[in-house]
Order: structure tokens, then sequence, then C-alpha cells
């Protein structure tokens, strides 16, 4: 029987943990295409929690759980929230159990890319569009046809469009990044994971990293084109404590949170397919990773169990209502999480 060549659009976590699993089943022929020139030409994001019964299933499917334990941070499963007043200690809950620790993305993502047979992924090329029938056409214009295309290209995803006409919406919520390294006052206050601190329609989130490094996020309604300045956006914290307006100091990097629409579902598409932010964007709320892990593991046993056709068929059956599942839960929590303020900017 011949192998089937298979096309992942994506080399984000996704995307590599599908390769991955694909090769252990045996499937020799998988290329990962990425638009991204190497490696190294974007910083991967900031921490992520791998949940047991999603995430950890999947890195076990592909082999690499002692791997991913030794990177694990239990002590990240601390939660603590502060009052945005008095910046006192309102709720704790230490760091128990081995539920949902942190990774650092990047790690994951070298992990899963050491992992690879070598030259799975083709640097430098991304997949412009795809075609019903596996025909993709590349960045640089050429073509080429595949068994499978496999659609882990993001949010903005290139190869959505050969199954679903939907686009990303904007949320109303933008989240403003802040970066700090090794600042003992703010690595204090968050702790050994995440710390909130909301009132009156604001937020600010804070997660410790590996290498004693912050992301904090200023979280609020929004216009997904507003910038704000370092000083607009203190402006608006300006009846918070100061130690978490510290947290606002910095260079800012402006992430309006975007989602697709709710139910999102196609009807099976021969030769092409979909898995994680692609198939299923929801606000950032744990379980964005978590679910493009347990996607790509669930694709690549699908397809080895059932042939591609009827594989992809039997992994869309169980995908698209888990997906919408959580789609439903994570969108109305987002705006719960992060309310309208009396003015909106």
């Amino acid at each position: 029987m011949t192998t089937p060549r298979i096309a992942i659009a994506g080399a984000g976590i996704g995307g590599l943990t599908c390769a991955r699993v694909l090769q252990l089943q045996g499937f020799d022929d998988v290329t990962v295409f990425e638009r991204e020139s190497s490696p190294e030409a974007r910083q991967q994001g900031g921490t992520i929690d791998l949940h047991a019964d999603s995430g950890q299933l999947a890195v076990r499917t592909a082999g690499l759980f002692d791997q991913w334990r030794s990177l694990a941070r239990f002590e990240g499963q601390e939660q603590r929230r502060v009052d945005h007043v008095t910046a006192a200690l309102v709720e704790h809950e230490p760091a128990e159990g081995d539920f949902r620790p942190e990774i650092d993305r990047g790690q994951l993502r070298t992990l899963l890319l050491d992992s690879l047979t070598p030259g799975t992924v083709t640097w430098g090329l991304g997949i412009a569009s795809a075609a019903p029938g596996g025909e993709v056409t590349f960045a640089d214009g050429s073509r080429a046809t595949f068994d499978l295309v496999v659609g882990a290209d993001g949010a903005w995803s290139r190869v959505r469009g050969a199954v679903s006409p939907a686009q990303p919406e904007y949320t109303g919520v933008l989240f403003v990044e802040i970066r700090h390294d090794d600042d003992a006052g703010l690595l204090e206050l968050t702790g050994q994971g995440t710390m909130v601190a909301d009132g009156e329609g604001l937020m600010i989130w804070s997660q410790r990293n590996s290498g004693n490094q912050i992301r904090a996020y200023a979280c609020l309604r929004a216009r997904a084109d507003w910038k704000p300045s370092n000083a607009e956006l203190l402006d608006l914290y300006a009846d918070w404590h100061p130690s978490l307006t510290a947290f606002l100091h910095g260079d800012l990097i402006h992430r309006p949170l975007y989602s697709l629409p709710v139910p999102h579902t196609w009807e099976n598409t021969p030769g092409v397919t979909l898995l994680g932010d692609a198939a299923h964007l929801q606000p950032p709320l744990g379980v964005g990773a978590n679910l493009a892990m347990q996607d790509a593991a669930d694709l690549a046993l699908a397809i080895a169990g059932h042939g591609v056709r009827d594989g992809v068929r039997a992994y869309e059956s169980v995908m698209l209502p888990r997906s919408v599942g959580f789609a439903e839960r994570t969108n109305p929590a987002l705006l719960e999480m992060v309310p309208e303020r009396p003015i909106r900017v």
C-alpha cells in the first residue's frame, strides 16, 4: 500500500504534535509547511498549562511524557487573586497535584520539533490556500496535491477556506501585554503561577514564566484598533494600588481577542481538515493549546486506524462537537470575566 502524502500547514504545537504522532504510527511522507523562516523567527508566547485529560494525553501519545515532565513547572499551578485597591491577597489556590502544570510554549515547541524526523518542517514556505481534494497553493505560487492537507495554521488559517467561509470575529476584549524580567516585587506579587486582580471592568493578569520572567496583561473592553500609550493605560488604572500598576510599565503589545462563530462546523471535505485554532479559535482561557494537541493526536490515531478518508470522518465526528461545547462556555466566560465599563475606549 502506498503511504499517503500528508501536508500540515503550520509549525505550532498542534501541527507538530500531529506530525510526531503520524510518524510514530509509521507515516513517513509527512511535511509541515511553515511560512516563518526558522524556529527562531518569532517569540513563541508565554506559559501554557497542559491538562491531564487532554494536553498531557497528547504528550503521552507522542511518546514525550517523561521529557515534558522534566520541563513542566508543577509549582506554576498556584493561583492568586488580590484586591485591586490594596493589593492584599483575597484568594489563594496553592499548587497541588499534577492536573495542569505549566510549561513555556517555546520549550514545548522545541521538544516537539526535536522529536521529528530531520527535514519534516519546510521553513519559509507557507500554504497560501487549499482546495477540496488536497490541492494547495504555496506562498511562492507553486502548487502541489496531497492525500490530506491539515490546517493547523491558527486563527487566520489559509486552509480553513477549503471547508468553511467562517472568519474570526472580535470579541470586544483587548489584552495589552507587558513583559518583565527578574523583577523581585512583581515576582513576589505574582507568586509561582498566576495572579489576577479585577475591579470596575478592568483586570490585570500576570503569569510567571521560566527564568523568573513575567508576562502581564491589562484586560479591558475596547475597540480592536485602540492602542493605548503607557500614560493612557496608567490613567485608566489610576485608582489601583501602585504595586499592581507597576505591571503596566514597559513596552506594550496590543492583543485584541478574536474567536470563530459558535458553533463552527463544516461538512466533511475530501482531502482537507482542520485542528486547533484554525478549527475552533476561542478566548485564551486555558483550553486552546490543550484542544489543539488533543485534536492533533486524535487525528493522527484516527488516520492510522481507519485510513485517511475514514479517519478524518471519525476525527471530525468527535472533534467538532467537543470544540463547540468548549466554545459555548469560553466565549461567555470571557465577557463575564471582563465586563463592560461605564466608559468604553
